[in-house]
């Protein structure tokens, strides 16, 4: 994979964020989600490529475009393994929150792990902490271990963790241990690639997400440096069956990096559909343009390049948004 597919890939979600911005805080994140993967998926007729979909919108009976197995791009070489969120907090979009994004990771074929669609319990670091955190110590041990990397105290790390009632303990032992907390709605992807960046204020993420969700965070990291921990979490046989399937007997076993995503090649793109802390989101201007602001990096050369974009909406056929939305 070279850098002329990184930068093809970041048209792909380019596209996708246009196309799904002007639902921001109109309470319909299904006709978000719906602009964004019909984007995404037209887009990806255009890219060089000879890939099929790890990971999208799901298998081929439950999602019409972007399906587990499906077949994107030319045909052409390299190939490789898509993962993709279209849209990356359908109800951070839907709610005009912080931290939507359109997201694609990109890997020589059979690197990405095909995650099926259940649980994660997840760490995720930064660089510099890389190697001296680890899924089964305590919180206590990593964010102290975190504080130590970052020469900081601890009172000054941040951890970043899903509102979610399944986190109460979690989040009970971030505070007891005496760290701060930033707690999100949803957008675990983007909450991982802010452990990478010293500007967006946070320093380690913890806590269950979606195993999917999981891997296009590793590919980031991959590409960044950082390191992701995770361990999949079967909430029945079928989803058990599903882990046998994957290769994966001891379903206890803490994922590695290079379990996720292996090899030392990936590229990683994301547009900012809403402000985050890393990525702006698309400003409309006028009726005729709109600026994009978007990351894209490959693991191989370890190059992270920020792409501010102005585009001609005339030249691009945008869905309309014409529905009158009630607030929810």
């Amino acid at each position: 994979m070279d850098r002329e597919l990184a930068l093809e890939i970041v048209r792909v979600t380019e596209m996708a964020a246009l196309s799904c911005a002007r639902w921001m805080g109109r309470g319909k994140k299904n006709e978000a989600d719906e602009a964004a993967t019909s984007a995404m998926r037209a887009m990806f007729d255009t890219v060089q490529m000879d890939g099929t979909v790890v990971i999208g919108e799901g298998e081929m009976d439950e999602a019409p475009m972007l399906f587990i197995g499906e077949r994107l791009g030319t045909g052409a070489p390299p190939a490789v393994d898509v993962a993709v969120d279209p849209l990356e907090g359908t109800n951070i979009l839907a709610k005009g929150l912080w931290n939507a994004m359109a997201v694609v990771a990109v890997a020589p074929k059979g690197s990405l792990l095909h995650a099926p669609d259940m649980y994660m319990d997840k760490i995720a670091v930064g660089p510099r902490a890389r190697g001296r955190v680890h899924l089964d110590a305590s919180v206590e041990e990593n964010l102290r271990a975190v504080a130590d990397a970052l020469d900081k105290d601890i009172s000054d790390v941040v951890a970043v963790i899903l509102d979610r009632p399944r986190h109460r303990q979690i989040i009970e032992q971030v505070r007891a241990a005496g760290a701060r907390i930033k707690l999100i709605s949803d957008g675990d992807v983007a909450a991982a690639l802010n452990t990478a960046f010293e500007e967006t204020g946070v320093d380690i993420l913890f806590g269950q997400g979606g195993a999917p969700e999981g891997v296009l965070a590793a590919a980031a990291l991959k590409c960044l440096g950082g390191e992701l921990q995770g361990r999949l979490m079967p909430e029945d046989d079928a989803q058990l069956e599903r882990c046998r399937q994957m290769g994966i007997a001891d379903v206890r076993k803490v994922l590695t990096m290079d379990d996720l995503v292996k090899g030392d090649d990936a590229i990683f793109a994301a547009t900012g559909v809403t402000d985050g802390e890393l990525l702006r989101g698309v400003r409309f201007i006028g009726k005729s343009r709109a600026k994009t602001h978007s990351i894209v990096m490959r693991a191989k050369t370890g190059t992270i390049r920020f792409i501010e974009a102005v585009h001609d909406l005339s030249r691009k056929h945008l869905p309309e948004v014409t529905s009158t939305p009630s607030l929810a």
